[in-house]
């Protein structure tokens, strides 16, 4: 079918992807609203927007995500610079940013640790939301760490960037908050095989058989680089808050917790490392 126009092309992509989509990547390649795709049916398509439309339209019928078709995805307000060498960031994420932002006090210049990155929307976010604060943000991947930079970049946040797996290469202590959205997710769950985490990097996703690797080896090493009254905040799956609140506890933090998400799921545990 020639698409010819954007009739055309909303016309070839029903039944294979959402309507909404195909107004997305329709309007990421014409630089226009959805509301003007859907708007004006009868604006022509020229030969190279439509080609690109149709490999659009073909890989996210073969499940890539749109966040990846359109390189972008919004975080707490902000568009961050998405490839596929990033785990693309999720709004339940956002929670760990009001935690920490609810335990800062007015007027405060902390020091917060991003361990395993990714895109930078923790640290950046962060760093935007407490212009004092000095951020400084770690991945394994060289190539997250330089989306991540990108993305610094782009939104004018203040963020230190190391290549490290987890703490083997963070060159200070002292930090207030210790953040992370590790990979929690066992090795051989069926759902790495599904959806969109098909696209999506495994090392940022899977932790050994129970998920639980990675979450453990932050929680036991977190104190050495916390002040006293510093916080470690970490996402884990939906049904691992009360194995990370052992983990937690086992480890000396105390006010050891679980938030729940939007959706009602204990998203994110924490705790504070003891004073004395």
């Amino acid at each position: 079918m020639a698409l010819a126009s954007i009739g055309d092309a909303l016309q070839a992509a029903r039944g294979r992807i959402p309507a909404s989509e195909a107004r997305l990547l329709l309007g990421k390649l014409l630089g226009c609203s959805t509301a003007q795709i859907a708007a004006y049916p009868e604006r022509g398509l020229a030969e190279p927007v439509a080609a690109r439309f149709a490999d659009f339209l073909e890989r996210r019928a073969a499940g890539e995500p749109v966040a990846y078709l359109l390189e972008v995805r919004e975080f707490f307000g902000r568009d961050f610079r998405v490839t596929p060498a990033v785990l693309i960031p999720r709004p339940e994420t956002e929670l760990i940013v009001e935690l920490v932002l609810g335990r800062m006090a007015e007027g405060a210049a902390p020091k917060l640790l991003d361990l395993g990155t990714g895109s930078g929307a923790l640290a950046v976010t962060l760093a935007l939301e407490v212009p004092a604060a000095r951020v400084l943000a770690v991945d394994l991947s060289a190539a997250a760490i330089e989306v991540a930079a990108q993305n610094a970049a782009a939104l004018g946040a203040r963020v230190r960037f190391v290549e490290s797996n987890w703490f083997s290469a963070v060159d200070e202590t002292g930090f207030d908050f210790i953040v992370s959205n590790p990979p929690y997710i066992a090795a051989g769950d069926p759902h790495l095989a599904e959806g969109d985490v098909r696209f999506e990097p495994p090392g940022a996703l899977a932790s050994g058989a129970s998920g639980l690797d990675d979450l453990a080896r932050i929680t036991v090493t977190a104190p050495d680089f916390l002040v006293p009254g510093g916080w470690l905040m970490m996402e884990h799956g939906y049904d691992q808050a009360a194995a990370v609140r052992t983990l937690l506890t086992a480890a000396g933090f105390e006010a050891v917790a679980s938030a729940t998400d939007l959706a009602g799921i204990e998203r994110v545990s924490f705790g504070c490392w003891p004073c004395s």
